[in-house]
């Protein structure tokens, strides 16, 4: 890939020595500490000092489905980064690439080991692009960016990977606002003089605690839980049953947290979707279309078609005396082996107290089956989750949510209905859920009897239109930036939970023998 534009600023900062110096940041501080420090010769040794943007995409405009959606424009975007780098840092001269993997990374290193590079900014703008490993291999400092709603279950599950092996060249950068980009590369500067490239990481985390605002007021409105017995629970659990939906195989499966687990093929779901009664399902339709608050895009015999799908997921539960499905959604849509989308489904199921879980993710599903029992029907929500340092925010992502967070006897809030977001196809539900009241996230996992465990305070929803459609704003309770250190051990899905579900969750690992890793 063309990746030779260069790219210098003007000759004015924007900021006198006396401002800068009076800033007040503790980074600043330390850069102008380190200016009189002998020149590493990693610059041109008669120009600015050479940083290297590289943006980690599919293509210029995505070819298919991945955050942020099919056919996304990345140039604007592109262009706008580069552009606020050149404003803010005149000192350096900005060279651009773009790479889509490890192979064209490493071709970018190649070409660049006589270009004099003196440093990397890797901006994640798709998910699972591997091209930030092999430049943080070579030792220069290396700021790692996230585009909200693009890159970010990539960029969550490398930079802790990378937290976890102490990689002191590699600092990271998780927010909405391009002013904490440009902060944090000001700290080129100072280990480029000082050829201390080990250093580059702690001055991006202090640039980035700097930047993240304190806490809020964490006061949540009043919303009592009531939970199982633990005797009530393991009884409960026992009758549990997860099927899941992977491929065209039949089988058993390991059990998680006592629940046991069915592989049912695509086949026998597409077969009952096939069967289903479309009288009822244009009843359950229209149901839908009535209740929503909005309806965009997605035609009705798309949405009768989701309602027999449905229909098809119950079905196959009552057959297999089953209380929970997760379905390789993706991969049964994209491979023709099921013929609408689960989604609505799912928020039917968990509206009921039932379990309807995302991907054929086991581990999230018998979370979900796990808590909900547990709270008596309290709906669990997969989601791919989203770091924004400038708001001291998690934001939760997914295109399934229930209605009814509190249970099924509870108040419902406000849906729409829209195409699932990253192929624009299909139905999916954007849930407007209350704000105000306490969360509680899990994952659970029976390998290592660990429960995973952050609470954080619902402040509002996003309905940007990138990534998946409900988007729930949260502030976590806790250390922010621990809240970074999971997800490469994790992987990118947690299961949140309207209310404040502590005490039980420690008891109900105490009474099994697991032990709660708090992630915050």
């Amino acid at each position: 890939m063309n990746h030779e534009t260069r790219l210098t600023g003007c000759g004015c900062c924007g900021m006198s020595r006396r401002r800068f110096l009076a800033s007040g940041c503790a980074a600043c501080a330390g850069a102008v500490g380190l200016m009189a420090a002998p020149r590493r010769t990693w610059a041109q040794a008669s120009g600015k000092p050479r940083i290297r943007i590289v943006y980690s995409l599919h293509a210029d405009v995505q070819p298919g489905p991945d955050w942020p959606n099919v056919g996304f424009d990345f140039r604007p975007v592109m262009e706008r980064i580069t552009n606020a780098l050149l404003q803010a840092c005149p000192e350096y001269e900005f060279l651009t690439a773009k790479a889509n993997g490890e192979e064209q990374a490493q071709q970018i290193l190649h070409e660049d080991a006589s270009a004099n590079i003196a440093g990397y900014i890797v901006y994640q703008l798709n998910c699972w692009n591997r091209v930030v490993h092999p430049i943080a291999a070579t030792g220069k400092p290396v700021l790692y960016a996230d585009f909200q709603y693009g890159g970010s279950g990539g960029f969550l599950v490398y930079a802790a990977g990378f937290l976890r092996q102490n990689t002191p060249n590699l600092g990271f950068v998780a927010s909405s606002n391009l002013q904490d980009l440009i902060a944090a590369a000001k700290c080129f500067a100072p280990v480029i003089q000082s050829g201390a490239a080990s250093e580059f990481a702690a001055a991006v985390a202090r640039t980035r605690i700097a930047g993240t605002p304190m806490p809020g007021d964490l006061g949540c409105l009043p919303d009592p839980v009531e939970v199982l017995s633990i005797e009530e629970w393991k009884a409960r659990i026992a009758e549990c049953r997860i099927l899941a939906v992977l491929d065209e195989n039949a089988r058993s499966g390991d059990p998680v947290m006592g629940i046991a687990v069915e592989y049912v093929p695509f086949k026998e779901l597409n077969e009952a979707w096939k069967a289903a009664d479309m009288d009822e399902a244009r009843a359950i339709a229209d149901r839908w279309q009535q209740n929503a608050a909005r309806l965009e895009n997605v035609p009705r015999e798309v949405l009768d078609q989701s309602a027999a799908m449905y229909l098809a997921e119950k079905a196959v539960l009552q057959k297999h005396n089953a209380n929970a499905i997760t379905i390789n959604c993706l991969g049964g849509f994209y491979g023709g082996h099921i013929h609408a989308y689960p989604c609505l489904g799912f928020h039917e199921l968990n509206n009921q107290g039932l379990v309807g879980g995302c991907e054929c993710d086991i581990r999230s599903a018998a979370t979900m089956v796990a808590f909900t029992t547990l709270t008596k029907g309290r709906p669990g929500y997969i989601s791919d989750p989203v770091m924004d340092t400038a708001k001291r925010q998690i934001i939760y992502a997914h295109c399934v949510a229930s209605n009814k967070v509190f249970g099924p006897d509870g108040p419902t809030n406000p849906y729409e209905i829209l195409t699932h977001s990253e192929d624009r196809q299909g139905a999916a539900v954007r849930s407007i859920v209350p704000a105000g009241y306490m969360s509680t996230s899990l994952e659970v996992s029976q390998e290592n009897k660990e429960i995973l465990f952050h609470q954080a305070k619902v402040v509002g929803n996003d309905s940007d239109d990138r990534a998946c459609r409900t988007k729930i704003c949260a502030e976590p309770v806790g250390d922010f930036e621990k809240l970074f250190t999971e997800w490469d051990r994790w992987g990118w899905h947690r299961v949140t939970f309207y209310g404040d579900l502590k005490e039980p969750v420690f008891a109900l690992a105490d009474a099994l023998g697991w032990k709660v890793t708090e992630e915050a």
